[in-house]
């Protein structure tokens, strides 16, 4: 059953708590959305204070916001591994995710999953017991007629995501298109995940399975760290 909660002190709680796991040196993954926003606040803080890091952010937004704090940035093609990530979620059961809430999902997976730790960051209303929100699918815009008939085979409902301020579909950072699937509840996050990934046409997905080292759940209280892979 999800958790209702999502206040800006929460996700400001989660941000904050994972961004302190930051050391000097490191190369840090940046993520999207208004939780990540808060852990790359609080690194433009301690880069202000003198930490010596460096933020691959993972989107234009990541990207601007980075830039706007004062963390000095550097593209994933030009270092040698990610010591840390900080990302959001539009769900977590355990240690799986919906991610692509926010459209990154793909340049998202890429860099959490080359990080040697990946944390997430959430409030309590992202918690579930179970996968069940639709799982956004970056595809290519030729192959969206295509990749629509997968998914309705393999048990999903597509939807073309549309744009909110203006007419016409959500593109991403990566010129594609976006398919929001909903399986109702999902079961076997990794056996969909494989479906998903199989799928030509589907540039990446939103299942985030097994990926995540730390989840960092802001409350109005304070923090709880989950931690998974052997922690």
């Amino acid at each position: 059953m999800k958790n209702t909660g999502g206040s800006d002190g929460a996700k400001r709680r989660a941000g904050e708590s994972a961004a302190a796991l930051a050391d000097d040196g490191m190369t840090v993954g940046l993520g999207t959305g208004s939780t990540a926003a808060h852990a790359i606040r609080a690194l433009g803080r301690a880069v202000d204070a003198g930490l010596d890091v460096r933020g691959v952010p993972t989107s234009f937004a990541s990207r601007e916001l980075a830039r706007e704090v004062g963390v000095p940035l550097v593209a994933l093609d030009e270092v040698e591994s990610v010591d840390l990530a900080l990302d959001g979620a539009d769900q977590i059961a355990g240690g799986d995710l919906i991610k692509g809430g926010g459209a990154a999902h793909a340049r998202e997976k890429i860099v959490d999953a080359a990080a040697k730790r990946f944390v997430v960051v959430a409030d309590p209303s992202k918690e579930s017991d179970a996968l069940d929100r639709p799982v956004p699918v970056e595809v290519l815009p030729a192959a969206r007629t295509a990749v629509a008939r997968a998914i309705e085979g393999a048990g999903g409902e597509p939807t073309l995501r549309s744009a909110e301020r203006k007419d016409g579909p959500v593109v991403t950072d990566n010129g594609n298109l976006v398919l929001d699937c909903d399986f109702g509840r999902i079961d076997d996050p990794a056996a969909l995940a494989r479906t998903l990934s199989g799928t030509p046409g589907v540039v990446e997905h939103g299942l985030f399975v097994g990926l995540a080292d730390e989840v960092h759940v802001g409350t109005d209280e304070g923090v709880t760290v989950r931690r998974f892979g052997g922690e």
